[in-house]
């Protein structure tokens, strides 16, 4: 067998899967009956740091199915396999039962227990918690909700969450979920990142809060990638958004390394080997850490049905099916920028951010749905982010060279000036030239790495969709957009709620925190770019989405620093699409 299918059997091999299934009414839990223990644990003390150490958490809601997860760390004196008892009951005080079972730790994928618990009520919050009756461990109570049937709920409520950097700051955001109204969180990626103590994300807090990344070096490994979770997941407001509410989750890039695709990446290069090992060892310990109902732990692409009103189309626009992103430096020239090369090449049909399967299975998705809203979980921008070319070049200078005041002087010079061009434009101005309209009409996409970078199959995509209510909730640029989404030809066909990062760096991070030279950024932007519609680009926070029969309601929703606990919320924005 090759080593390519090798690592293939590996990490799309079946996790130990507990399967539990839930008594159709109230039970009791036979252990506590009987109270009986083997004679040589009866006086066993446990010894050492031991226990539910990373939390617990809920994960795929369905209407009459969720998994639950833990993680069990033995004490230093705790011999064999560890026997863990679930129970899982309607009431937090475990009086009316509906499963108390033993569970087994799967020893091959870091000591995680996954149990796939059936036969729940729909519409039904449970409580949950696994328990060691040798050490006396119990974990900490977990909450979650099974899924809505048709008619059962006229209200579906999404938190939706991405960009993590431990790193960066404290986790308030995740916080500030926990205690919202959320009835599940859509995680769209980014939960952890690749990075070694000292790189992308540190900053003067990094060390104050005693935030560097464990391991120290870049993770490439499985016991690395492991490492690094489990640090993801010893932090508290992480664990209590995990612990009261259900995730439905798919990877970006950092849950592999920055900017992949699907056999390469920005941040992988010879010297770390072989790519695909290191893929299919992230693929393995992501699922160990947030497992998904999949058949093959290569294809996270799949679909809830909420209440009989919202299609929840989860993607993977990463790595099952994407070609290499385009890059604007493969098309500078001693002249310039090669615009008709890059055209040419960006146009290509054959490029593809889904893959054939996936986009088959996307297609057939929309085109059978009968919901009042089909939603993507898209973790890159679908909206169109053209911007005018000028414009674009500065920006890349910026990034690459810094916010110098400078360029920044630069920056502002050509905002001020395109943007009363296009104001001119919008109020019918017939004295505005063909040169000034040019220099805002030639546009090209800001970010190659979203659906910009894949305009023909986003067409594809549209096509399918129309007719049909179509929302994308994306995340990976750290910064929140609302953007209308419209084809080739300028017609809508749906709508976009982007969410900011929970703690990652946004445009801040290029610009500076200056709020004026921010808020001059934004609502140049908001001009200048036909379909954006709102951007936050310095504010850290999530987007709460409501959905009912009329209308799908983003709110977004801001925390104030990273630098304390503190998990207030503030809006800074609402935007409906009815």
């Amino acid at each position: 067998m090759t080593e390519n299918k090798v690592l293939k059997k590996i990490s799309r091999r079946s996790f130990l899967r507990n399967s539990v299934v839930a008594a159709a009414g109230v039970t009791i839990l036979p252990s506590l009956l009987t109270g009986c223990k083997e004679d040589d644990t009866a006086n066993f003390v446990a010894e050492g740091e031991f226990g539910f150490l990373h939390g617990v958490a809920s994960f795929d809601p369905s209407q009459d199915k969720v998994i639950l997860w833990s993680r069990y760390t033995k004490a230093s004196n705790e011999s064999g396999q560890p026997s863990i008892i679930l129970d899982v009951a309607i009431d937090a005080s475990f009086k009316s039962v509906v499963a108390s079972e033993t569970v087994i730790i799967d020893v091959q994928s870091d000591n995680t227990i996954n149990v796939d618990v059936s036969n729940l009520q729909s519409n039904t919050k449970y409580y949950y918690r696994f328990r060691n009756e040798v050490t006396q461990a119990v974990s900490i109570t977990g909450e979650t909700k099974t899924l809505p049937a048709a008619g059962e709920k006229n209200e579906v409520k999404m938190a939706i969450v991405s960009c993590a950097n431990f790193q960066s700051g404290l986790f308030n955001v995740y916080g500030a979920v926990a205690e919202s109204e959320a009835d599940v969180v859509v995680h769209l990626g980014d939960y952890i990142y690749e990075y070694g103590e000292g790189g992308y994300g540190t900053n003067p807090l990094t060390a104050s809060l005693n935030r560097a990344h464990q391991p120290a070096g870049e993770i490439i490994t499985v016991d690395e990638y492991r490492e690094r979770y489990r640090q993801y997941r010893s932090d508290t407001q992480l664990q209590k958004a995990h612990q009261l509410k259900p995730f439905i989750c798919v990877w970006d890039d950092h849950e592999i390394t920055n900017d992949a695709y699907t056999d390469g990446a920005e941040n992988h290069d010879a010297g770390e080997g072989s790519f695909e090992e290191r893929k299919m060892s992230a693929i393995q310990v992501w699922h160990e850490y947030l497992p998904a109902r999949v058949n093959d732990n290569a294809k996270i692409y799949r679909s809830f049905e909420i209440a009989g009103m919202v299609n929840l189309m989860m993607l993977d626009t990463r790595l099952i099916g994407r070609n290499k992103q385009l890059n604007y430096t493969d098309y500078f020239t001693a002249s310039g920028l090669d615009t008709e090369k890059f055209v040419s090449d960006w146009q290509n049909p054959a490029r593809t951010l889904l893959g054939t399967e996936q986009r088959n299975w996307l297609i057939s998705q929309l085109s059978s749905s009968s919901a009042q809203w089909n939603v993507l979980g898209s973790q890159v921008l679908m909206g169109k982010i053209f911007i005018p070319t000028e414009l674009l070049l500065l920006t890349a200078q910026i990034t690459s060279e810094g916010a110098t005041p400078a360029l920044l002087q630069q920056y502002n010079t050509i905002v001020t000036e395109l943007s009363t061009i296009k104001v001119r434009i919008l109020q019918g101005d017939s004295t505005v030239t063909t040169e000034e309209r040019a220099r805002v009409e030639t546009v090209l996409p800001y970010n190659l790495d979203a659906w910009d970078g894949y305009p023909v199959e986003r067409e594809t995509i549209y096509a399918a969709a129309k007719g049909k209510k179509l929302i994308s909730v994306a995340g990976d640029t750290h910064n929140a957009w609302h953007n209308q989404l419209a084809d080739s030809q300028g017609e809508k066909v749906g709508t976009e709620f982007a969410t900011a990062s929970v703690s990652s760096p946004g445009f801040e991070a290029i610009f500076g925190s200056d709020d004026a030279v921010i808020k001059g950024f934004e609502q140049a932007n908001t001009l200048l770019v036909d379909d954006l519609l709102y951007t936050d680009a310095k504010s850290r926070g999530f987007v709460l989405v409501t959905f009912n029969q009329s209308k799908a309601e983003a709110d977004y929703r801001y925390i104030s620093t990273l630098s304390v606990e503190n998990t207030t919320t503030v809006s800074g924005k609402v935007a409906i699409e009815s």
